[in-house]
């Protein structure tokens, strides 16, 4: 397996087939919040999670929807749409509030990430909280080339997506105890998020608070538990899987 790291939808070559060199599964984070809040969502039994680069969208499809059995999760500039029912909180997306339900949702970067790479033939969405799970997915898979995608901050690098492609990564090589699946760095952006992961795989908390972004959260507000669930390793098995474009399930 040769794991390719790209900072940004932005950064993401042209999406080709297997057969013409392309990837065979991709791995899209953004773990400050969309991937966390997604993860967390299945979890709690949400139907599904349809992403949407446009808000426009969102509401056309949304529309359709039974309004029993739909809720819309918008974020921009890392607070709620106003009028939506959800913003962009893995802590707000509870049992009680998402079981049953399809989420709408669309925010500032992730939502724009799964989109570029919704060809890909395997789309899974990873935070640290699920990193594990999609390792071990990418393994039995026997996935060959895997291209795990960030977020960023509007086209910008951020630290946190990092630490996740990272993180995945690791989980990746333990697992791959077999000598038929190595797994081996295709970049050198791929090589720098395995050495950051070592950096920060003890304190994953204050990596979050010091990055970019985690101080832009902190200055709209209070998001310790956000934090906190964002922080954590390893807590969730969910793996969430696109079922058809732009829709994700745990499967």
């Amino acid at each position: 397996m040769q794991i390719h790291y790209f900072h940004t939808s932005e950064t993401v070559p042209e999406v080709r087939s297997p057969g013409e060199g392309g990837p065979d599964a991709a791995v899209v984070v953004d773990v400050l919040r969309a991937t966390t809040t997604i993860a967390w969502a299945l979890a709690n039994g949400a139907e599904a999670v349809q992403a949407f680069a446009a808000l426009e969208e969102l509401d056309r499809a949304a529309a359709a929807w039974p309004v029993e059995r739909r809720l819309r999760a918008g974020e921009r500039g890392g607070q709620r749409v106003e009028g939506y029912d959800l913003g962009n909180s893995p802590v707000a997306v509870t049992p009680e509030r998402v079981g049953g339900c399809r989420l709408f949702m669309s925010t500032t970067n992730g939502t724009r990430s799964l989109q570029r790479v919704r060809r890909v033939p395997l789309l899974l969405t990873a935070c640290l909280p699920n990193r594990a799970a999609v390792a071990r997915r990418l393994v039995e898979r026997d996935c060959r080339q895997v291209w795990i995608v960030g977020s960023g901050w509007e086209g910008a690098y951020s630290l946190e997506d990092s630490l996740a492609a990272g993180a995945v990564a690791s989980a990746a090589i333990e697992l791959a105890v077999s000598p038929h699946r190595e797994v081996g760095c295709g970049n050198d952006e791929m090589l720098a998020a395995l050495a950051l992961w070592q950096q920060w795989r003890h304190d994953t908390e204050t990596c979050l608070r010091v990055a970019s972004h985690g101080l832009r959260l902190q200055r709209l507000g209070d998001h310790d538990a956000d934090f906190l669930c964002c922080a954590a390793v390893d807590t969730l098995d969910v793996v969430p899987t696109q079922v058809e474009p732009g829709v994700l399930r745990a499967v």
